[in-house]
């Protein structure tokens, strides 16, 4: 059995962690889709569809210990750390084990953990970069796959994985857009002009900032660094939203996503093409899980009904061995992962034409 990460990040993170996500250069329009996804017409279900491989390992972990916590950088390299077990935090009698993959699980290796006793143990990962938290004794970072490691004490996130969260950050405590200066935020000097804001994103030089208040979207580019910032107009949602993010495909194509209130209903969406274009799902769930761009104008979704695509405004679902407990991931080199309480699915393939590989690591 394999198990997501429970985040325990301080509040400084929480936002950036979404607000991270690069962004397609704003000055052009997205791709022309240039393939139909393999789905079912709009509203129909497909069948229940199954892995095409499954990459079973065993690795050497004693008796007594939990499922591990699995993350992947790209569908080749991942990591895995046992971190309890039972009732027990990871003590003298259960230390941390901690193993890597670079063939997409088809291999683990054993790691080094630099502190394995400690009350309580976390593993995060983004890439070119592994860090732990072990509670109480601080951070560990590892920028050569977990090779070395360099100890930050105490509970401020070190500045490795800030720099991960992307240049342009939101100073939490500030409300302020800064610029990541190797060890703290700077905060621009001109600051977009919206009446809320939550998330910040760049990519080749143009900034995207967005938030929701009363209801209603606003975002506004930047594309001299900060200097300048000109508002963007963004259609009024179908329903209230009460947070937005800014995300974005591998290819660029750029979204605006709406959380509604309950974060559990299916979002409000809007569309890059020479200014934001809402744009319409019909036959779409009425909740969705988790959102992730796919490039060529699709976007992806799962839920209760299992995985579908927005595309040409309407949905359809897709025949991906993805359920609602799934939680759909992009990776570094445009792989999915679809992470759930005891698996992980690795996604090969490009927009919604996806190979499904199940990853399991056998304790022995």
């Amino acid at each position: 059995m394999i198990q997501p990460m429970t985040r325990r990040l301080p509040a400084l993170l929480l936002a950036p962690v979404l607000a991270g996500c690069s962004v397609g250069d704003v000055r052009r329009d997205p791709p022309v889709r240039t393939a139909a996804p393999p789905a079912t017409s709009a509203g129909a279900r497909p069948g229940p569809a199954e892995v095409t491989e499954t990459r079973a390992a065993q690795v050497a972990v004693g008796k007594g210990y939990d499922p591990p916590f699995v993350e992947f950088v790209d569908v080749a390299l991942g990591y895995a750390l046992f971190a309890s077990c039972g009732e027990r935090p990871a003590g003298r009698d259960c230390p941390a084990l901690l193993y890597a993959t670079t063939d997409g699980g088809r291999t683990w290796r054993k790691l080094r953990h630099p502190r394995p006793v400690a009350k309580g143990q976390q593993m995060y990962t983004a890439s070119g970069l592994l860090t732990l938290w072990s509670e109480p004794h601080g951070w560990w970072t590892s920028i050569d796959g977990g090779g070395t490691f360099r100890h930050t004490p105490g509970e401020k996130e070190p500045a490795e994985w800030r720099a991960t969260l992307g240049r342009f950050q939101i100073d939490q405590e500030t409300d302020r857009v800064g610029r990541w200066e190797g060890h703290g935020l700077r905060p621009l000097p001109v600051q977009p002009e919206l009446p809320a804001l939550n998330t910040v994103t760049e990519r080749h030089g143009v900034l995207v900032a967005a938030g929701a208040r009363d209801g209603r979207a606003y975002a506004a580019i930047s594309t001299d660094q900060g200097r300048s910032w000109r508002t963007t107009d963004v259609p009024a949602p179908d329903g209230a939203v009460e947070l937005v993010w800014a995300r974005n495909a591998p290819d660029g194509d750029l979204w605006l996503v709406g959380d509604r209130g309950d974060r559990r209903s299916f979002p409000a969406l809007w569309r890059w093409a020479d200014g934001w274009q809402a744009v319409r799902a019909e036959g779409h769930p009425e909740r969705a899980h988790s959102v992730v761009p796919l490039g060529g104008g699709l976007l992806a979704t799962n839920g209760p009904g299992g995985a579908g695509v927005v595309v040409e405004g309407r949905y359809e679902y897709l025949p991906w061995p993805v359920a609602d407990v799934h939680n759909l991931v992009m990776l570094a080199d445009g792989g999915l992962a679809a992470v759930a309480p005891d698996e992980v699915l690795l996604g090969v393939g490009r927009h919604a034409e996806r190979r499904w590989v199940k990853v399991v690591l056998v304790a022995g």
